[in-house]
């Protein structure tokens, strides 16, 4: 007896021979880490889903605090009747009002306070003065929607090009203390790269970190109810509506969409399918666990176990401080997946074992199913957490933690399954086990059928043949993207908000354009200005010779450029100021000496709200704040971006440099990221596969069979997505990860159970039909469970936990076919053993 037999008998004893103490052991760690569970909390902020040292992150923030970039939400708003009617202004004004009173909402900005510039009849020189609004203007209502309809200011932006739609800015309050948190906690961070050893460096950072969290989990508290109270405004407008007018559709309609929002409902999301997806999934698991066992005792044991186990690892999830995050939600499903499997293999080795050995006593029994799954299992597992650990490759945050919490989870799954199995079925009297299912519907006789006729055989490599050619094909067609109003269903109230805004309102997604001149080395000196007037205005600002001919040419340029790219919408730019300026001046455009005194003349806070969103004289810098139309099926936003960067580099020349950030930069870095993190960790993976494999079954033959079943499935997963046109996004791009982690353990206990027949029958095909009769029947069992609860996301109204659910259900389905047909027919196509002539008729009737 070797050193691991030993260890297996040593374990399977300790748990049979004092069950109860051993349940108890068990109960009492699991109640003391189910006790964190409540601190396990859920972060779905955007922060989440960027790269951690991306660069255009740091520009991003820097561009955010330069330009003092608010934080904002837009309503849509779509009256029954005209924009200026009586009605609908009256409906705004009253809108506004209760919206400004919600705290944490710093403006309102509507229709009502748009500066007529146009319809009033002002002059340039009026530029500088009181401008009226719509609550003041004497203009004519023709003239005013004139001016909303061509302004650049409004058309498209604040209000839709069929004058039907308008929309609501509501400006947050601001939170320094978040960038406060971040740049203090990044500081010390690098300070800790530059000495490892800074013992108050680390003590600093660890409290940061705590206090950070602290901040963030009351700030994400007071965003929710924000959230609710503006929703809860826009429901009441909106039932208003519908009641005066209960006959028609066309009554108002009010659209929340921004970038909080997009947040909040995510995490209103998870938190949905974390409860309602998870609680069906059980009792799904526990209606196949009865029909296929029909005694109650093995359902109740599996379902006990399972949900001991997530809440084992929930709470020291909670313990360690880890966060649920959209991605990392899924470690729930997962682990039942695998747990599930744990004790499916061990409940199903009982009753063999209670068939071949009826006379034993239970603790016997048992202690037999114990000894003979420890190994598979174990090694199982751990192949598993070589997959899942990959993730750990990404430098997204979310998809770490996954990597980490599954790699945990699932360990403690093992872990918790034998100790639980162990003691409860060591206390429980023996009952004879109900084979009706097996007999009635017996798959796996049919594989086995399959696998040992030769001509089937061959038809089966033809399939998998023509399966790996089809997914290569598909998996050519993939492509990353990642789209916000695509995580939606089309029929939720912010899809339908987000698309209302992008298509009419300029768009959803911000970008940011940076245009960083130059220095010549001698500045010209405006040429609009005589040198009298200029050194005067040298003496006192110099930064009014700022606005010269070179920069506002580029200026103009780019701001035309981006006016008509495809896949943009709204653009805000000092040109847009420039050409109101022009229909203000009579037709003259506005020169270097017009914006020098525009620029002398105005206040700290006239500049402020001019100037500062979009020129940083003292960075020599333009900004063009840009909103992308998210919703078009037909951007590509890598692709987009590129082209973006290059054609707008030749545009400027060499006299500029050109800095493109904002949320489709970050998401789309991040992607880009996580992908060729995957590739790269992609066949460090399946080297590490392989070389367990060759450990564990001590045969290079066996090892290259178990990784082609593998790779297949995943290949045909893959190619699926790419033949249904579906791209890889945030949580697709994982499914590699999960098809391999998944996938490792079938092959495992398969070709573990297939060995030990083989050195018992010294007949392949004896050893195949064994192998079916026994583990062939956990490894359905479990896939078809799976397969039944993993189908109830697919009612989801989120994209993500859609593809999840659809996703994993294929791969349990390509992993039953490749389990129990196509390892089969390989293992008999390169038997060791072949079966004589004399046998093969025998053997297959045997079946």
């Amino acid at each position: 007896m070797n050193k691991s037999d030993k260890i297996k008998q040593k374990l399977a004893r300790m748990l049979v021979s004092a069950p109860k103490l051993s349940l108890a052991l068990a109960l009492i760690l699991c109640a003391f880490l189910c006790a964190f569970v409540p601190k396990l909390a859920i972060d779905a902020s955007t922060q989440t889903l960027l790269l951690e040292n991306d660069k255009d992150l740091e520009l991003w923030r820097d561009i955010t605090k330069r330009y003092k970039i608010p934080n904002t939400l837009v309503i849509a708003y779509t009256p029954n009747s005209d924009l200026l009617s009586e009605s609908s202004i009256s409906m705004l004004a009253a809108l506004s009002k209760d919206l400004a009173q919600i705290k944490g909402v710093k403006s309102v900005f509507s229709m009502l306070d748009a500066p007529l510039l146009l319809s009033s009849g002002l002059k340039f020189s009026d530029l500088l003065g009181k401008i009226p609004t719509l609550k003041d203007s004497n203009a004519s209502k023709e003239a005013i929607k004139a001016e909303f309809l061509s302004s650049p200011f409004y058309k498209n932006s604040l209000v839709s090009s069929d004058f039907k739609t308008t929309a609501l800015l509501l400006t947050l309050e601001p939170n320094p203390g978040y960038n406060e948190f971040i740049a203090s906690i990044t500081a010390l961070e690098n300070t800790l790269k530059n000495s490892e050893n800074n013992a108050t460096a680390k003590t600093m950072l660890k409290e940061q970190r705590a206090a950070f969290k602290a901040y963030r989990d009351e700030l994400r508290i007071a965003e929710h109810e924000q959230i609710t109270q503006i929703r809860q405004v826009i429901a009441k407008y909106n039932q208003n509506s519908q009641s005066r007018i209960p006959h028609q559709a066309s009554s108002s309609q009010l659209f929340l969409g921004g970038i909080n929002m997009i947040a909040d409902d995510m995490i209103t999301f998870v938190r949905s399918d974390l409860a309602i997806y998870g609680l069906a999934t059980l009792l799904l698991c526990s209606l196949c666990l009865f029909v296929y066992y029909l005694q109650l005792r093995y359902v109740f044991l599996a379902i006990f176990i399972c949900l001991v186990c997530v809440g084992v690892a929930s709470g020291l999830f909670g313990l360690l401080g880890f966060e649920i995050t959209v991605i990392s939600s899924n470690y729930i499903a997962l682990q039942l997946i695998i747990t599930l499997s744990v004790v499916i293999h061990l409940i199903n080795s009982y009753r063999e074992f209670f068939r071949k050995k009826s006379s034993f006593s239970q603790k016997a029994i048992v202690y037999l199913a114990l000894k003979e799954r420890m190994s598979p299992c174990f090694f199982a597992i751990f192949t598993t957490i070589i997959g899942f650990i990959s993730l750990v490759f990404s430098d997204i945050r979310p998809i770490i933690s996954l990597g980490l919490m599954m790699s945990a989870s699932i360990m403690l799954s093992l872990i918790f399954s034998f100790w639980l199995f162990g003691s409860i079925m060591s206390l429980l009297s023996k009952k004879s086990v109900n084979t009706a299912f097996e007999r009635y519907f017996s798959l796996t006789t049919l594989c086995a059928k399959i696998a040992l006729n030769l001509r089937a055989r061959k038809v089966v490599f033809a399939i998998s043949a023509l399966g790996l050619c089809a997914g290569l094909w598909g998996i050519s067609k993939l492509s990353v993207e990642n789209s916000f109003i695509g995580y939606f269903k089309e029929n939720t109230d912010i899809y339908k908000g987000m698309e209302l805004i992008d298509n009419k309102l300029g768009g959803t997604v911000p970008l940011d354009i940076i245009i960083s001149f130059k220095k010549d080395k001698k500045e010209p000196r405006n040429s609009s200005l005589d040198d009298e007037f200029a050194d005067e205005f040298a003496s006192s600002d110099a930064a009014q010779y700022w606005f010269n001919e070179r920069r506002m040419s580029v200026l103009k340029s780019v701001n035309e450029y981006l006016k008509n790219k495809e896949f943009i919408g709204s653009v805000s730019s000092l040109a847009d100021l420039l050409e109101v300026g022009k229909e203000l001046n009579e037709g003259r455009e506005l020169d270097a000496l017009a914006l020098a005194l525009i620029y002398s003349s105005l206040s700290g806070e006239g500049r402020e709200l001019i100037l500062t969103p979009f020129v940083s004289i003292e960075n020599d810098e333009l900004h063009f704040s840009v909103r992308t139309l998210d919703s078009d099926p037909r951007l590509k936003r890598a692709e987009f971006l590129r082209t973006l960067q290059n054609e707008l580099n030749e545009l400027v020349g060499e006299n500029a440099q050109v800095k493109i950030s904002g949320a489709m930069k970050l998401y789309t870095n991040m992607l880009d990221s996580l992908f060729s993190s995957q590739i790269n960790s992609l066949g460090f993976v399946l080297l590490a596969f392989f070389a367990t494999f060759w450990l564990i079954f001590a045969s290079l033959r066996l090892a290259i069979i178990a990784i082609c079943i593998n790779i297949l499935p995943l290949i045909c997963v893959l190619g699926a997505m790419g033949l249904a046109g579906l791209s890889l996004d945030i949580m697709s791009i994982t499914i590699g990860s999960i098809s391999l982690g998944i996938g490792v353990d079938s092959a495992i206990h398969y070709i573990y159970r297939y060995k030990r027949e083989l050195a018992h029958f010294k007949d392949s095909k004896k050893a195949i039909i064994a192998s079916h009769a026994s583990i062939g029947y956990a490894l359905y069992y479990t896939s078809f469970a799976v397969f039944i609860g993993f189908g109830v996301m697919i009612s989801s109204n989120f994209w993500p936990t859609i593809y999840f659910g659809a996703l994993t259900d294929l791969v349990m389905f390509f992993m039953l076919g490749s389990s129990l047909i196509l390892l089969p027919s390989l293992l008999l196509s390169q038997s060791a053993y072949p079966a004589n002539e004399k046998n093969k008729a025998k053997t297959t009737n045997a079946v």
